[in-house]
C-alpha cells in the first residue's frame, strides 16, 4: 500500500503513513508528520511543526498550522480553522507557537474556530460555527461564540426524580460500575421536613470531609476528575445538577434534583458536574480527607489507571 498524491498536490513531506490520500492543491510541507490512513481533502495547507495521527479526515480548506497536534481518528470538517498566535503582529513570529490538540476520535464541525493552546478532549464534538476559547472535556458536545457545554455524547440521562423502588433494597439501573443512587430519608412533619443521616448509618462510608459547592454559573463545569480511594456521595439540598460518570467504557449522566437522592461516586470512576442552577446547593461527602496526590485530572492517565486497576482486580478474583 502506498501514498497517493494528487498531480496538482504539493506534497514536500516525506513522514507520510501508507494509504494516506493528498487531493488536489493540498500543500504539505516537509516537517509535517501524516499518519496512515488518512484523507487530506483539496486546499488543505499543513505545516511544519505539525503531527497527525491515523486514519484522520481533514476536509477542504483547512489550514494546520505550527504546534496543532492530531490524535487517531479526528475528523475534521470543511474550513474549520486553527489559530496559534494569541497577538499576532505582521511578520512577527513567536520562538515558539502553543500546542493545540485534538485528541482520539474527536469531531471539529465545519467552519469552527479553535483558538490557540486549547485542547479537544477525546471523542468530543465541536458544532459547526463554533468558537472553541478554552479546552473542551472529553466526550463533550460545545457548540456556539464561544462554545458552550451542551452535553456529553453517549451519557444516557437518568431523571433525578427515579421512581421509588417497589422492593426493599431495589435501586435504579445503573451502567457504570460502582455507582449508586441511594436514597435519603425525608422526616415531614408539620412544622417542617427534615433529612437525617446518622454516620456510621445508612452511608456507604464514614465520612471524613464534606464541603458544599454553590453559586456555580450554569455554563460553568467542576468535578473533571477521578480519585484513586476516595469515595464521594453527592446530594443536591437546592436547585438541580448533572453529574457524569464513567468508568472507561461506559458513561451515564445523572440529573441530581430531589434532595432526597443521593449519588454515591466509588474510587476510580471519572466524575463531571455541570448544568448548575443558579440556585444550586451540592453538598459533597468524601471519605478521606483532602489528599491532592489521590486526584486523576487527566482523562488519559485516568484511562490507563483504570486499566491497570481492572487488571488488578481479576487477578485477585482469578486467585481466589
Amino acid at each position: 500500500m502506498t501514498v497517493f498524491k494528487h498531480v496538482q498536490a504539493i506534497v514536500e513531506s516525506t513522514q507520510i503513513g501508507e494509504g494516506t490520500r493528498v487531493w488536489a492543491f493540498a500543500h504539505i510541507l516537509p516537517g509535517a508528520i501524516i499518519g496512515r490512513d488518512c484523507n487530506i481533502c483539496g486546499h488543505v495547507f499543513i505545516e511544519n511543526k505539525v503531527s497527525v495521527g491515523d486514519r484522520v479526515t481533514v476536509k477542504c480548506g483547512v489550514q494546520l498550522w505550527d504546534g496543532v497536534h492530531i490524535e487517531d481518528d479526528v475528523f475534521i470538517g470543511p474550513n474549520v480553522t486553527f489559530t496559534n498566535d494569541p497577538f499576532p503582529r505582521s511578520r512577527q513570529h513567536l520562538d515558539r507557537y502553543p500546542d493545540t490538540w485534538v485528541r482520539k476520535g474527536a469531531s471539529i464541525g465545519a467552519n469552527a474556530t479553535i483558538l490557540p493552546g486549547v485542547t479537544i478532549g477525546a471523542g468530543a464534538m465541536v458544532g459547526a460555527g463554533s468558537v472553541v476559547t478554552r479546552s473542551v472535556p472529553p466526550f463533550a458536545v460545545v457548540m456556539g461564540n464561544p462554545a458552550r457545554l451542551h452535553r456529553y455524547v453517549s451519557a444516557p440521562q437518568s431523571k433525578g426524580a427515579l421512581p421509588t423502588p417497589t422492593v426493599a433494597g431495589e435501586r435504579p439501573k445503573m451502567m457504570v460500575e460502582g455507582v449508586e443512587v441511594l436514597p435519603v430519608p425525608l422526616i415531614q412533619d408539620l412544622r417542617g421536613n427534615l433529612i437525617a443521616r446518622e454516620l456510621g448509618q445508612g452511608l456507604p462510608f464514614t465520612p471524613a470531609r464534606c464541603f458544599l459547592v454553590f453559586d456555580v454559573p450554569s455554563k460553568e463545569v467542576r468535578g473533571e476528575h477521578a480519585h484513586r480511594q476516595c469515595a464521594q456521595l453527592l446530594v443536591c439540598v437546592q436547585g438541580s445538577v448533572s453529574v457524569v460518570c464513567d468508568d472507561g467504557s461506559q458513561r451515564q449522566e445523572i440529573i441530581l434534583d430531589t434532595r432526597t437522592m443521593g449519588l454515591h461516586l466509588p474510587p476510580m470512576v471519572w466524575g463531571t458536574q455541570y448544568k448548575y442552577t443558579k440556585d444550586a446547593l451540592l453538598l459533597v461527602f468524601a471519605s478521606r480527607p483532602y489528599e491532592p496526590e489521590d486526584y486523576i485530572r487527566e482523562y488519559d492517565q485516568f484511562l490507563a489507571e483504570r486499566k491497570s486497576y481492572n487488571t488488578r482486580r481479576a487477578s485477585l478474583s482469578d486467585a481466589t
